[in-house]
Formats: structure tokens, C-alpha cells, sequence
């Protein structure tokens, strides 16, 4: 094949990737074939949250009960669990992403097109946090409640402070029902000015029983001591008594002040295991005596989740594992033997229709870890087609400008420039609408994606700029068009190849270290250089080959001035 019939047929090569992507990029110029207008108009721009409006909620990830070394696939566990259920919107495309903010990891959600914020979270926050707790040892308990109860010390001095006080007040004369409704501990007789109404011996603890039937107060006397139990101080006062010796009767008040104590902690005794709702393969609702008993939730682990619950309940015989939904204990079974393969059941009194529930929400993904919502946001349709429709302006114009600015300066060679450009922006375009068919990784144009491609779009034109400068030089030497050419762009490509690799290097470090909207800004400007260069290293110079006839050799007035 000869040189000229080969630069042909390169030429038509671009002729047609140019209608390609120009149909793909705007339809309507196949608007009168419609099966391939129909067929192109199903591929849409993914658009982000800032342009088309929407919702972006942020979660706190709680770690503090993953193992070290875990944290990162807990968080990716968190994440996965979260795009399914966002997923499941069918608003937009929702954008998923975790970010470290002074160390603590978020989970950044936006729902693009969502219309009810409500909804969203609702939906978001009844994605269960699941997770098996086994009991700690003697040792274990022992030490955690020394600890816990160093903490409650200082408090539990400050209320025994306050007792006294109280205490002072009461015997002074202030009226014991007011200071027992403002300051007593007890629900169950704080409402009703700590009124305990007429009690027999043994009813309460025998510190109580002690002072209101051994120390000989009188009708409406204040015991002049705290009285000290498990449950905290005591301020007591006797009202009357009734009955004989054998079935006396005292009508009291008091006015209790709580003490903290590690037995307060109902989940005490329990500690997290490496098991959680990562490990969660299914759940279905089963009944152990054929639909006759209670229902039941029964749960299948995958293979790392079977090995974990193998090794918990192997250590565990004749102990309870507890099972915990969103930190509420549901069920603590007592394991009777090692169980290998990989599945539990949980009870709880429930009904068919709970058990039915709690199915549905386990099986749409257990959290690993728990999950807290701390900012919320939202953008108006309205102004995010405000801020498109002044992102493209200003596209559009700078388009323009570069435009006059390329043709007066490089005259003919700029109106090659200008196409060229013509196609790279409807290649960029083809890709940002085939990016969701096509692949698995749709790219979101957002406002920071439409600077990274306006960015692009200058760096295709200073790619230019470089080749036909080279050209001009070769020209004024003497060398022939068709010589020049191909000098000009092997002489340019050093520079533009130095100056883009740059670029991208820069992109990848803000697509590792930056978040949401830099990363969006990066992917898209990487995209831009690599597809800048294609277009002026390759297209342009197919182009500029196609062209440099001896007609134009004749009128070099249409590159450079004589």
C-alpha cells in the first residue's frame, strides 16, 4: 500500500470515529434513524450529586471493637454492606466513599436525584449492626469491674456529696415530697414524692428494714444518717406505722441518690468476638417443630465466618454466646457442643411477622461495625442545573475564545486544531455516557470532573501550540511541508510527553491522598490527558498528513506569515 492510500485510509479511520462519538455525544444528529437514535439516547451522562441535586449523609464507623490490624477491612466490610442498600434506591447513582477526618473513619453516602431525605436515612439506618459475644472469664470480669468501678468512684463521692446536702435540707424543715420529686433516683416513688406507702418487714433491703423497724423513729422523724445500700444513699423519713407486733406495718418515705456500679452494665459480662455481620451469608425463618412452635431466625456464616463461630462455640461449651442486633442482646443461647457447620438459629419470642423482619433486614446486609449519622446535607434540583448550566457556559465560551484566539494565530493549522478539538471533547462526552453501560465503574461528572475536563481540554490546545510551533521553525528553514511535519511532531513529543506524564502523576497522588470531589476532579483530568494526547500526537497528525498537498504548500500564507 503506498504512503498516500494508507494516510487516506487513515483518514477515514477519523472521519468516522469522529460521527461515532459525535452521534454518542448528541443523538440528535442521528435523530432520523431511529433504532440507532433510540439505541444511543439510553446512554446518560451519570451526574453528580452538586449538579443534579440530591442528598449526602456522612456516618461515623465505630472501631473501637475491631481487632487491631482489621480496621480497613471492617471499614470496606461497612462500605459493601452500605452500596447495597443504597443501591437499592434506584435514584441516581449513588456515590459511596470512605474518608479519615482527624483519624476517625466516615462513610460518605450521596444519593443523587433522591427526593425524600427521610427515606434515605431510614432506609440507611435499619441496616443492622449483628455481632456474637462470648462470655469473659472470671479473671477477665474481675478486672474489668476493678476498672470500671475506679471510674465510678469520683461520681459515686459527688452524688454521696449531694445525699448529704439533700440531707441537711430535710432535716431543716424543707417539705421531704418536693425534694424527693427533684431529687430522687427512684422510679419508682419519685413521682409520688418518694412515697413508699406501708411496708412489712423484709420487703426491702435489711439496711432499710433496719432503720424503719429497729431504730425507734417516731412519726414524721427523718433517720438523722445516709443509709447505704447496693442501689446508692438513702434519705429516710417515717411516716406512721400500723399493726401489732407480729404484723407490723411501716408507711415511709425516702429520697434516693443511685450508686454507680460496675452490675449496672448489663453487657458486662460479655465481650465482642472477631464474628459479625460481615461473616453473614443468609438468614431464613425456620420453626423446630414443623410451623407448630415459635419461629426462628436461622443464620448461615461463609467459610471465614464458620471457622470463627467453630472456634467460639468449641470454647464456649456449656457457656452462653450472646447474639446482639444493633447493641440490644436478642438471644444468648447456652452452647451445648462445637458446631462446625457454620450455623446458628435465633430465638426470641418472636412473632412470624418479627421473625419475618428481622430475616428481611439481616439478608439486605449486617453492619460489621456500627455506624452513627453526623452531617447531613442536601442540594436542590434546581440549583444544581443552575450550576451545569453555567458549567457548560463557561465551557462552551472558553471553547470559543480558544477558538478565535488558534485560528488568527496559526490560520489554517489552528482550524485543524479546532476540529481536532471538536473531537476529543465528543470523545471525552462518549466516555462519561458509556462509562455506566459499558463497565462496572461509571464515571459521576460532578463540578469538580467538569473543571478536571475544561483543564483537559487547555492541555489538548498547549499540545498544539508546541507541535505547530515546531513546524513553523522547520518551515523557515527550508524544509518541505510534508517534512516539517513530521520533524515538528518528533520534536514536540519530548515536551508534551513530559508535561502530561507530570499531570497524571500529580492526579494519581489526589486520587490517593484527596477525597470525594478532588478524586472526581483527578479521574476525570487523567482521562482528559491521556485522550489530549491520543488526539494531537495521532488524530492531528493524520489530519495535518491528510491535508499537506502541494496546494497547501503553495499557500503557506495560511500557516506562517512570509
Amino acid at each position: 500500500m503506498s504512503i498516500n492510500k494508507k494516510i487516506r485510509l487513515q483518514f477515514i479511520l477519523v472521519v468516522f470515529l469522529a460521527v461515532f462519538f459525535g452521534a454518542i455525544a448528541y443523538p440528535n444528529l442521528v435523530k432520523s434513524f431511529p433504532p440507532l437514535f433510540n439505541l444511543i439516547e439510553k446512554s446518560k451522562i451519570n451526574l453528580g450529586l452538586d449538579l443534579q441535586g440530591g442528598f449526602r449523609l456522612e456516618y461515623e464507623a465505630d472501631l473501637s471493637g475491631v481487632e487491631d490490624g482489621r480496621e480497613e477491612d471492617a471499614i470496606q466490610a461497612a462500605q459493601d454492606v452500605i452500596e447495597r442498600k443504597a443501591n437499592a434506591f434506584g435514584v441516581g447513582e449513588p456515590l459511596i466513599q470512605t474518608v479519615y477526618s482527624g483519624g476517625a473513619p466516615r462513610i460518605i453516602v450521596e444519593f443523587p436525584g433522591a427526593k425524600d431525605v427521610d427515606d434515605v436515612k431510614d432506609k440507611i439506618g435499619e441496616t443492622p449492626f449483628l455481632e456474637f459475644r462470648e462470655e469473659k472469664t472470671e479473671e477477665e470480669l474481675a478486672e474489668e469491674m476493678e476498672s470500671m468501678q475506679e471510674l465510678f468512684n469520683p461520681i459515686n463521692e459527688e452524688t454521696k456529696k449531694l445525699a448529704l446536702e439533700i440531707l441537711e435540707k430535710a432535716k431543716s424543715g424543707e417539705d421531704f415530697s418536693s425534694l424527693a420529686s427533684e431529687y430522687s433516683q427512684d422510679p419508682g416513688s419519685s413521682d409520688k414524692g418518694g412515697d413508699l406507702d406501708f411496708v412489712k418487714r423484709g420487703v426491702f433491703v435489711p439496711e432499710f428494714d433496719e432503720v424503719l423497724f429497729e431504730k425507734g423513729l417516731g412519726n414524721g422523724e427523718i433517720y438523722s444518717e445516709l443509709v447505704e445500700t447496693d442501689f446508692g444513699w438513702h434519705i429516710i423519713k417515717k411516716i406512721e406505722e400500723r399493726g401489732g407486733e407480729e404484723d407490723r406495718e411501716v408507711h415511709a418515705q425516702h429520697i434516693l441518690f443511685a450508686k454507680k456500679t460496675p452490675g449496672m452494665i448489663p453487657d458486662l459480662r460479655y465481650k465482642s468476638t472477631e464474628l459479625t455481620g460481615k461473616n453473614l451469608k443468609s438468614s431464613d425463618v425456620v420453626f423446630s417443630d414443623q410451623g407448630l412452635s415459635e419461629p426462628q431466625v436461622q443464620l448461615k456464616f461463609d467459610g471465614e465466618g464458620a471457622k470463627i463461630f467453630a472456634d467460639i462455640t468449641k470454647r464456649n461449651i456449656g457457656k452462653t454466646v450472646a447474639i446482639y442486633l444493633d447493641g440490644n442482646i436478642v438471644s444468648a443461647p447456652v452452647v451445648q457442643t462445637e458446631i462446625l457447620n457454620g450455623e446458628a438459629v435465633i430465638t426470641g419470642n418472636f412473632t412470624t411477622e418479627e421473625a419475618k423482619e428481622l430475616k428481611r433486614k439481616l439478608n439486605e446486609g449486617a453492619l460489621p461495625v456500627p455506624i452513627k449519622l453526623v452531617s447531613q446535607q442536601s442540594v436542590g434540583a434546581s440549583l444544581g442545573k443552575i450550576s451545569l448550566e453555567k458549567s457548560l457556559l463557561a465551557g462552551i465560551y472558553g471553547l470559543i475564545v480558544v477558538a478565535v484566539f488558534m485560528i488568527a494565530y496559526y490560520r489554517f493549522f489552528g482550524l485543524i486544531a479546532i476540529l481536532a478539538l471538536l473531537i476529543y471533547s465528543a470523545m471525552m462526552i462518549s466516555i462519561f455516557k458509556l462509562s455506566g453501560t459499558l463497565s462496572d465503574w461509571p464515571i459521576t461528572l460532578t463540578l469538580s470532573g467538569i473543571a478536571g475536563f475544561i483543564l483537559s481540554i487547555g492541555m489538548a490546545v498547549d499540545a498544539n501550540i508546541l507541535i505547530f510551533e515546531r513546524i513553523r521553525e522547520e518551515l523557515k528553514k527550508g524544509r518541505s511541508l510534508e517534512g516539517a511535519i513530521n520533524e515538528g511532531f518528533l520534536r514536540a513529543w519530548p515536551s508534551i510527553r513530559d508535561g502530561n506524564y507530570s499531570t497524571i502523576i500529580t492526579s494519581m497522588i489526589l486520587i490517593w491522598m484527596g477525597t470525594g470531589f478532588i478524586k472526581g476532579f483527578a479521574i476525570v483530568l487523567i482521562i482528559g490527558v491521556l485522550l489530549s494526547m491520543f488526539t494531537a500526537i495521532v488524530l492531528v497528525k493524520i489530519i495535518m498528513q491528510f491535508l499537506a498537498g502541494k496546494w497547501l504548500e503553495k499557500r503557506l500564507w495560511l500557516i506562517i506569515k512570509k
